[in-house]
């Protein structure tokens, strides 16, 4: 048996009424979502990884729900994810970073980082007091590199290499911590069940949970009642402003704009967008339609498919009858996926972009050539990032890991999200949750795999190192632009406050009139 296997197996959903569950979602628990698929290849480098895997202690404690007590004087962290159904393909490695992260902390391990202040420099920490340029008169100008020798192909900043070191401490304030796991079977009332029982039966420090916007818009009102801390790891459509919430995944400031001004400049104004039917996808669709028109672009058609939905027949034929210049697809789950693979059998060619694809669902790997060739996404991870920091993280993750098959997005974003909790109660001296959520506010940065993160006090989203992946005909992945730093600015432009005021609730671009106003047609 293998290890994942094994860490599989300690995950149950005791005492769950499965049978409260409509037929429908009740019969996607079956798959343990491995998300294997044709064009699984292990990385060269990883090579002989379960060899070492084996020596790996594994300090973590993962408990069924129903026999779930309060262990006297460990850390509890809550870790909801969907370990079966359509979207165990993302649940299975957000648990996975979950150990991992846990594991570390329990050996006395912390990522670089700290409390910046409000108004943080996040990865602008890493820029020289003084431009490190010399001009030559009307020559270009030459760079200085990280040695200090004249370049002209230099950056202007570095980032460190070595962000995964020694806390000083094993567990966290003197005590283990301690992961409760169960599986949210890709179903919102479970979701709902199991966050109730973590909140008042297992008395979690801190809930960590949630892949759809319908996961967590199921639970926040749980949260909000009980003014749990919880943290949303996953990569969203924004807008969310609540003073318990602290949202470290990347939104459509950072993702959305960057990918559609690209788009449009390179490939042409018409975009066809067809997007999953729920509230991230109807609300990334949403921020298309208002930023589209900035830069030149519009939105020809739109459609929207049930999570259901794994036959594509009828949406092929719309795109090849619209003519668009590219494809913005917005769509989530293993059913939806199928898409990729049916639109290249049909000889749709158009270019794609995505804030989903490749980076969270691999499915650069789990499909065969060339169904995600032009393939674009504005990420803040992926595992191919070629930095010596993530190369370090991808190894360390196949020790423990040496079945899984890629390190998405959202395990990334598990993972640094852990430790940052881990060091905001350091700051605190306590896990008391109210002194926790203050000390997240003070403006933390964090060294994650991606690069620098900075969490905005005011907003509880975080910055993040975006970087524009694209696919070729061979799935082979190449990083097109870099943007070391982009701000999650929405929230903060339309005044919001949580420092100050508290909220709890979910702003939509239909909400601010910046969009309407620049989107108008004359």
């Amino acid at each position: 048996m293998s290890r994942n296997e094994e860490n599989d197996k300690t995950v149950r959903t005791d005492g769950v009424d499965a049978s409260a569950v409509p037929q429908a979602e009740a019969d996607r628990g079956t798959d343990r979502g491995t998300g294997r698929g044709p064009a699984i290849r292990r990385r060269s480098f990883m090579q002989g990884a379960g060899a070492t895997a084996a020596g790996l202690a594994m300090p973590t404690v993962i408990r069924g729900l129903k026999t779930a007590r309060a262990a006297e004087g460990k850390v509890k962290i809550g870790h909801i994810e969907d370990l079966s159904g359509n979207l165990a393909v993302y649940g299975v490695q957000k648990f996975h970073a979950a150990q991992l992260a846990v594991k570390e902390i329990n050996e006395g391990k912390t990522l670089k980082g700290g409390p910046v202040g409000s108004g943080g420099i996040g990865v602008m920490a890493n820029y020289a007091a003084k431009a490190p340029v010399m001009g030559d008169g009307d020559k270009d100008l030459k760079f200085v590199n990280k040695g200090g020798d004249m370049t002209g192909t230099g950056m202007a900043f570095v980032q460190d290499e070595d962000v995964l070191i020694d806390s000083g401490e094993s567990g966290l304030l003197g005590r283990e911590v301690e992961l409760i796991a169960p599986d949210g079977q890709s179903n919102n009332n479970i979701w709902q069940q199991l966050t109730r029982r973590l909140i008042q039966e297992d008395k979690v420090d801190c809930l960590v949970a949630g892949f759809t916007s319908a996961e967590r818009e199921a639970i926040r009102p749980i949260v909000d009642k009980a003014k749990q801390l919880y943290i949303y790891t996953n990569q969203y459509e924004g807008g969310v402003a609540d003073s318990n919430t602290f949202c470290t995944g990347a939104i459509c400031e950072q993702q959305v704009i960057p990918v559609v001004d690209y788009m449009v400049k390179t490939f042409g104004p018409r975009i066809y967008t067809i997007a999953a039917d729920y509230n991230f996808g109807q609300l990334t669709a949403a921020w298309t339609k208002a930023f589209a028109p900035l830069v030149g672009g519009e939105i020809i058609q739109e459609e929207f498919v049930p999570l259901s939905v794994s036959d594509f027949t009828t949406s092929i034929a719309r795109i090849q009858a619209a003519k668009p210049d590219w494809v913005f697809t917005l769509l989530v789950g293993s059913n939806q996926s199928n898409y990729y693979p049916q639109a290249s059998a049909a000889g749709l060619e158009y270019p794609m972009a995505s804030t989903v694809n490749m980076a969270q669902g691999y499915e650069h790997r789990r499909f065969k050539p060339p169904s995600l060739n032009r393939m674009y996404n504005c990420i803040n991870y992926m595992e191919e990032i070629p930095t010596a920091r993530n190369q370090a993280f991808v190894k360390r993750w196949y020790e423990m890991f040496p079945d899984d098959p890629y390190i998405g997005q959202m395990a990334q974003n598990t993972y640094f999200s852990i430790h940052l909790y881990a060091k905001a109660a350091r700051l605190a001296g306590t896990t008391d949750q109210e002194s926790v959520k203050k000390a997240l506010e003070s403006g933390f940065s964090i060294e994650a795999p991606e690069g620098a993160v900075f969490l905005e006090p005011s907003t509880h989203h975080c910055s993040h190192y975006i970087r524009l992946a694209t696919a070729d005909a061979e799935h082979n992945v190449s990083f097109v632009r870099e943007w070391p730093s982009i701000q999650p600015w929405w929230l903060q432009r339309i005044g919001v406050n949580l420092v100050k005021h508290k909220e709890y609730k979910q702003y939509i671009p239909d909400e601010d009139p910046f969009f309407s106003m620049f989107g108008k047609k004359k």
